[in-house]
């Protein structure tokens, strides 16, 4: 079997690119090898699958604002004979608050934001109280609101989106796990399949998600992605806040509507970095650290019933918490795809676009990702992301 570009991953990133590849240039063959097709742990159907223009790097803000853009025009993107594909997109804002010790990031972030484009307010702790007057303010100094172009979505149906109109392109799909690959001096040649197949190819995307580490050791690339697991609760409450948006709390809590219900996740905690992660709920993380959170910034909360709960993994860039995208110059052929640290749903447009231009162009057209490339760990410059979620 042989395609021009494998693509190791199916998930929304690996589709995303697949699409684009094909949309851009129906001569390219491209082949996605998926190892699970069902998609039941991967991260792209785990997802909180949320939006936001309020990062802290140009050009996270960019990707964000192509997404939304993208996400708001699937009829011209993504239709598959006639049908367009839903998504439930839900434009409400993103609500950043912050003390008295935070205010002043915050306050930088709004103001590059506010030059980026981005349609957000700052909020002294006397309009946070007049504008939200179910929120707990007593302890903060400032908030930071999205008035548009930010809000949740359902992430499944966007990555199925993308892989039914990458296939309706012409893209292939193989169900399968890349087990390493077979090398020439220009490069990776071939990828090898568990089952004892290969593919030959002229150029491998590694957009393995929480497994990218491992693929890209396979081909000799030392990754700092890690597979970051986290808990999402859903419960819902007696007297819900109207016309809540998301809210991330100053201790990194966050938590927004779905339908009748609401989704939480606990506070991420920065532990050592391991490949052997186990994908389960942390119970006891609803009841010792969200609820008490939960009911100290919105006092509506105090009275809610926990309904259900799930595990997803982030694939966690250690390094900085952001993206790395396009080649190595160990294995120039070789293409990362991979770290996107929670925001991989919402950059899966502008990661696929861009990743798809640099495979066919040799560069970055329409948005302008080389912040973003493998030379900021040779040059060890991390570009660091304040806004983690």
């Amino acid at each position: 079997m042989r395609a021009d570009i494998v693509i190791v991953g199916g998930g929304v990133i690996g589709s995303s690119i697949a699409f684009h590849l094909r949309f851009l240039d129906p001569g390219v063959s491209v082949c996605v090898v998926e190892r699970d097709p069902t998609y039941r742990t991967a991260s792209s159907a785990l997802s909180a699958s949320s939006i936001r223009q309020q990062f802290s790097t140009p050009v996270n803000i960019a990707m964000s604002r192509y997404g939304m853009d993208f996400l708001k025009s699937l009829d011209q993107h993504l239709s598959v004979e006639g049908s367009v594909p839903s998504i439930g997109l839900v434009e409400r804002g993103y609500l950043y608050l912050a003390t008295a010790q935070g205010r002043e990031i915050l306050r930088q972030n709004h103001e590059l934001q506010r030059a980026c484009g981005v349609d957000v307010a700052f909020l002294e702790r006397a309009e946070l109280a007049q504008t939200l007057p179910w929120l707990c303010t007593e302890d903060l100094a400032a908030g930071s609101l999205g008035l548009s172009a930010e809000g949740w979505f359902d992430g499944y149906s966007l990555l199925q989106a993308f892989r039914l109109k990458a296939r309706a392109l012409g893209a292939e799909y193989l169900s399968a796990e890349v087990s390493g690959f077979r090398f020439t001096a220009a490069g990776v040649s071939a990828v090898q399949l568990s089952n004892g197949h290969e593919i030959s190819c002229a150029r491998v995307v590694n957009a393995a998600g929480p497994q990218a580490r491992s693929v890209a050791r396979m081909a000799g690339i030392d990754l700092p992605v890690y597979p970051d697991p986290h808990s999402i609760f859903v419960f819902e409450c007696e007297t819900p806040p109207p016309e809540c948006p998301l809210i991330i709390d100053p201790t990194g809590l966050y938590v927004r509507p779905e339908g009748r219900y609401f989704l939480a996740g606990a506070p991420h905690e920065s532990g050592s970095p391991s490949e052997q992660q186990t994908l389960a709920v942390d119970n006891d993380a609803f009841e010792s650290e969200v609820w008490p959170i939960l009911a100290a910034r919105v006092p509506a909360f105090e009275s809610i019933r926990l309904r259900s709960a799930w595990a997803g993994f982030y694939e966690m860039n250690t390094f900085d918490h952001n993206a790395i995208l396009g080649a190595t110059p160990q294995v120039p052929n070789f293409v990362l795809a991979n770290g996107f640290s929670g925001h991989g749903m919402q950059h899966s447009p502008a990661a696929g676009r861009g990743i798809a231009e640099y495979l066919l162009y040799g560069e970055f057209r329409s948005i302008d990702l080389r912040a973003l490339g493998y030379e900021r760990f040779t040059r060890n410059e991390p570009l660091r992301e304040l806004n983690i979620i």
